[in-house]
Order: structure tokens, then C-alpha cells, then sequence
């Protein structure tokens, strides 16, 4: 099995973006879902159903299309000159939102979802607006946490066009909390600022937006 290390993680001089399949042997794929299904069997799924006969299948594939994040997204690669370049005006800034997502918890690998607002204000660049979108389920496509992806998806946006200050607001369910422990319904909401977003009545406005 070869699952590549090599994916859009931050570094001191940037996030690294290029396209890095993984590839898993067809071996080791038939091990996994013969393990998977002995241990469904043991927690009381029916092994031999029309139901459940390809259960182990469907799940294997269900968490390898959910961790597609690893991949990357070479399309993130693309900018375009600022309109506004040059000007001397107050920041104005652009924001995309509501992005849903659904990330896989990396503590006990059961979903999160919710939704993400995305702000930035230019400087000499700009990002389609599909972008943000796509940065978004980039890190959401793995295993994390809701505040390590909020971090990278502020840190990547500054990285792919240096712009004046971005705003993250990510607001999420998360289903360890529901289906276990506590069995509480909750909604958990974090926020990640840089450079101009300081200034806190650009904050207020952003905000504004996202809720």
C-alpha cells in the first residue's frame, strides 16, 4: 500500500499543492475489507444478506471517497490580477458562504458537518470564487479537527494570493458528541483571522455575513 505524505501541508515556505494520488494494492484492499467485515460480524451486523453482503465494500470505498482531501486539488493553483490593484481605497472584501462540508473526525472517525464562510480582502490577486469552495472541501476530505482545517484553510488562501487580511468562520455538528459520550446535539463554531481582519469592525461586518 503507498498512501502519499506529500499533500498540502503547511510548511515554513508554504503549502505544498501538487497533485499526489494515493494508490492502494488490490491485495491489501481485499485484506482491509475482509478484516472490516469480520469485525461488523462481531459488533453484530448479519454477514451474509442482500442487505449487508457488500457492506465491508461499500464502507471501504464510502471512507476512501472521504478522505480524497490527501489528493490535493492543483486547481487551487490558479489566480488572477486584482481589479483593484494599485488603488488607495478602504478594504473591501469578498466572501463565499454558506460552503457545506463533512470531515472525518481524526479521534474517533466519525463525521462533522456544517458549513464555512470564507473572506478575504485582495491585494494584487484575486481567486475564482469555485476556489474557496474547493479549499474548503480540500481540508475538510480527510481526517482532522475543526481547528486545525479552519488554520489551514486561512493559511493556504494567504499563501495562493497574499491578500490583505482573510477571515475563516466554520460552524459544525459533530456526531462523536451525538452518537457517544455526552450524546449531546450541539453546534461548535470557530473563527480564524489575518492581517487586516484586526480591525474589528471589519470583523463585525464579516460576521455579519456568516450568521
Amino acid at each position: 500500500m503507498v498512501l502519499s505524505e506529500n499533500v498540502i501541508e503547511l510548511h515554513a515556505d508554504g503549502p505544498q499543492l501538487e497533485l499526489a494520488p494515493r494508490s492502494i494494492d488490490p491485495a491489501d484492499w481485499a485484506r482491509f475489507g475482509a478484516n472490516l467485515g469480520e469485525i461488523l460480524e462481531a459488533f453484530g451486523l448479519p454477514p451474509d444478506t442482500p442487505g449487508t453482503r457488500e457492506t465491508p465494500e461499500r464502507f471501504l470505498r464510502a471512507l476512501y471517497d472521504a478522505t480524497a482531501g490527501y489528493e490535493g486539488d492543483p486547481k487551487l493553483l490558479t489566480a488572477f490580477p486584482s481589479e483593484a490593484a494599485g488603488r488607495q481605497s478602504a478594504p473591501g472584501q469578498v466572501v463565499e458562504g454558506p460552503i457545506s462540508f463533512c470531515a472525518l473526525c481524526e479521534h474517533h472517525a466519525l463525521p462533522f458537518h456544517g458549513h464555512a464562510y470564507v473572506g478575504y480582502v485582495p491585494g494584487e490577486q484575486i481567486i475564482g470564487i469555485s476556489k474557496l469552495t474547493r479549499l474548503v472541501r480540500l481540508f475538510a476530505r480527510r481526517f482532522t479537527v475543526q481547528e486545525r482545517m479552519g488554520e489551514q484553510i486561512a493559511d493556504t488562501l494567504v499563501h495562493l494570493v497574499d491578500p490583505q487580511g482573510v477571515a475563516v468562520y466554520l460552524e459544525a455538528s459533530h456526531m462523536c458528541t451525538e452518537m457517544r459520550g455526552v450524546e449531546e446535539r450541539s453546534r461548535t463554531t470557530t473563527t480564524f483571522w489575518r492581517g487586516v481582519y484586526e480591525d474589528a469592525e471589519l470583523r463585525r461586518e464579516f460576521l455579519g455575513f456568516a450568521r
